[in-house]
C-alpha cells in the first residue's frame, strides 16, 4: 500500500490577520493596473484601509487567543495581536498622508500601497516570530519594501539617495542578523525559542559562539531600530524618505522590531539575561545621549525627528532589559503613544510641505499658531508629549517605563530616562515657541531650506485644498495625544495583557 502523505495542519483563523494583509496586498497591486486614473488615486488608497480594517478587526476576533502556528514558527497571541493593531492604525494613517503625495504618483498607487502592505506584513511575522528562521524572513519582508518606498520619488535625488543608503545599511544589519542566528543555531542546536532556553545551560551559557551570536543579533537589530552607535543611517534617510514613508518607516519598524526583542531576549536568551542586560543598558544610555544631543540645534523637523526615535529607542530598550511583565507592557504602551505622537508631527509637516517652499525647516510651522491653529495644536501636542510633559500621554509611557526600570533594579537607567527628557526640552520647545511666538514667513516663494519638496504631484491641487486627509491624521492623532495623557486606562489594560504572555518573568 502507498503511504498516505499528510500536509502540516495550517490554523487559518490564527493566521487570518497576516493572511489579509498579504492577499489585500496582492488584490491592490492587481486594482492598480487599472487604467482609469479615479480607480487608481482613490479606489486603491481606499481599498487599502480596508485592508488594514480588515486586519485589525480579524486581529481583535482572535483576541486571547495562545496558538503557535506554521510548525510553531510563529505565536498568536496578545502580544501579537496588539502589536498587529498598533502596526495597522500606523500604516493606515501613513496611507492618509500618502494619499495625494507625489511619492504614491510617481511610483504607481497600486505598487505603492502594495508595498506598504507587504511591509507591514513582515513586521506582523517579526512581531509574531518565535523560530529564528521566522524571524529573518519577518524582517527581511519588512525590510524590502522599505528600500523601494524611500526612493519612491524618483525624480528627486534626495529621496533616490536615502532608498540607497537604506539599502546599504540595511544589509549589513541583515547580514549581522542572520549571522548572528546562524551562531547561536550552531551553539544550542535549536531554532525554536523555547528550545534554545532549554539548551542554554551549563558551559553552554558561557559559549564564545553563543555569546558572539548574541552579540550580533543585538546588532542586526539595533540597526533597524535605529540605536546608537548604529543610527547613523536613520537622520539622512529620514530626511530624504518622502515624509509619508518616513513617517510610516519612524513608527512601525520600531513596533516590530521590539516585538522581535521581547520575545527573542525574554524568552529564547532570559538564561543569558545577566550577560545581556547590562550591554542593552550601556547601549540605552548611549542611545539616549547621542539622540538627545544630535536633535540639538536641528534646523529640519525631518532631522530633528530621527535624532528623536533614537532617544525614543533608547526609552523603550528599558523594558526590554529588565525582563519583567512589568517592562514588556511598559514597552507595548510606550510603542503605541510614540506612533500616536510622531503621526501628529509628520501630519503637520506634510501639510506645511504642500502649503509653502519652506521643506521641512522650523520656519515651515513659525506662526502657524494663528493662521493654522487645526495644525498648531496637534504639533504642539506631539512635541510636549514626546518631551513627557505631564497630561500628555508621553508622560505616562515614560513613567511607566522609569517605574519598569526601578522594579527591574535599573534605577540608575531610570534617571538617565529623566536625564534624556530634560535634554529634549531644549529643541521640543523652539518648535512650540516657533509655532506660537514668531511671526510667519513674509512669503513662501522661498527655496526649501531643509531638503525637503512639495508633497503634492504637479497636477494636484495646490495650498490649503485637498489636505483634509492630512488634517484629519493631526487632529486625530493630537487629541489621542491629549486624551490618553487623560485617561490612560485602556491603553494600559491593552499593554498590560501584551505583557502577560510572558507568565514566565517576574
Amino acid at each position: 500500500m502507498l503511504a498516505t502523505l499528510k500536509g502540516p495542519y495550517i490554523d487559518f483563523a490564527a493566521l487570518s490577520p497576516l493572511i489579509a494583509l498579504l492577499g489585500g496586498a496582492a488584490l491592490v497591486l492587481l486594482v492598480g493596473m487599472a487604467r482609469s486614473r479615479t480607480v487608481r488615486t482613490v479606489l486603491v488608497p481606499a481599498l487599502t484601509l480596508v485592508v488594514l480594517a480588515a486586519a485589525t478587526g480579524l486581529s481583535i476576533w482572535q483576541w486571547n487567543v495562545d496558538k503557535t502556528v506554521a510548525e510553531s514558527a510563529l505565536k498568536v497571541d496578545n502580544l501579537a495581536l496588539t502589536l498587529d493593531m498598533i502596526l495597522a492604525v500606523g500604516a493606515a494613517a501613513a496611507v492618509l498622508l500618502a494619499w495625494r503625495s507625489r511619492a504614491a504618483d510617481e511610483a504607481a498607487h497600486g505598487e505603492f500601497h502594495a508595498l506598504v502592505l507587504s511591509s507591514v506584513a513582515g513586521m506582523s511575522v517579526l512581531a509574531s516570530a518565535q523560530n529564528i528562521v521566522a524571524l529573518f524572513v519577518g524582517f527581511e519582508l519588512l525590510s524590502i519594501p522599505l528600500y523601494v518606498l524611500c526612493a519612491s520619488e524618483m525624480r528627486r535625488e534626495h529621496s533616490l539617495e536615502s532608498g540607497l543608503k537604506y539599502l546599504i545599511v540595511g544589509s549589513v544589519g541583515s547580514a549581522m542578523l542572520v549571522y548572528g542566528l546562524a551562531l547561536i543555531y550552531g551553539a544550542t542546536g535549536q531554532s525554536d525559542f523555547t528550545a534554545i532556553a532549554g539548551a542554554i545551560h551549563g558551559s553552554l551559557a558561557t559559549s564564545p559562539l553563543l555569546l558572539t551570536g548574541i552579540a550580533l543579533v543585538v546588532a542586526g537589530l539595533c540597526f533597524k531600530a535605529s540605536i546608537a552607535p548604529f543610527h547613523q543611517w536613520t537622520p539622512d534617510v529620514y530626511e530624504g524618505a518622502p515624509t509619508p514613508v518616513t513617517a510610516f518607516m519612524a513608527v512601525t519598524t520600531k513596533v516590530a522590531v521590539f516585538g522581535a526583542f521581547l520575545r527573542l531576549f525574554d524568552v529564547a536568551l532570559i538564561a543569558e539575561h545577566t550577560r545581556w542586560a547590562p550591554a542593552l543598558a550601556a547601549l540605552a544610555t548611549i542611545t539616549i545621549i547621542v539622540g538627545n544631543v544630535g536633535a540639538l540645534g536641528q534646523t529640519s523637523l525631518k532631522r530633528m525627528l530621527a535624532y528623536s526615535s533614537v532617544a525614543q529607542a533608547g526609552y523603550m530598550l528599558t523594558g526590554v532589559i529588565v525582563a519583567t511583565k512589568l517592562g514588556a507592557s511598559a514597552t507595548v504602551y510606550y510603542l503605541a503613544v510614540y506612533m500616536i505622537m510622531n503621526m501628529a508631527a509628520f501630519a503637520v509637516i506634510v501639510a506645511r510641505e504642500r502649503e509653502t517652499d519652506l521643506g521641512d525647516s522650523i520656519e515651515s510651522v513659525a506662526g502657524i499658531g494663528r493662521d493654522r491653529p487645526w495644525l498648531a495644536w496637534p504639533l504642539t501636542l506631539a512635541m510636549l508629549g514626546l518631551a513627557g510633559i505631564p497630561a500628555t500621554a508621553g508622560f505616562f509611557g515614560k513613567f511607566y517605563l522609569i517605574s519598569a526600570a526601578v522594579g527591574g533594579n535599573y534605577t540608575w537607567l531610570g534617571v538617565v530616562i529623566v536625564i534624556g527628557s530634560m535634554i529634549s526640552l531644549a529643541y521640543y520647545l523652539p518648535v512650540v515657541a516657533a509655532i506660537w511666538m514668531r511671526p510667519g514667513p513674509a512669503t513662501s516663494a522661498l527655496p526649501a531650506l531643509a531638503g525637503g519638496s512639495p508633497e503634492l504631484p504637479e497636477h494636484a491641487p495646490a495650498g490649503r485644498r485637498g489636505q483634509f486627509e492630512v488634517l484629519l491624521v493631526a487632529v486625530l492623532a493630537g487629541a489621542f495625544t491629549l486624551l490618553l495623557g487623560i485617561f490612560p486606562e485602556p491603553l494600559l489594560h491593552l499593554a498590560q495583557h501584551a505583557g502577560n504572555v510572558f507568565g514566565s518573568l517576574p
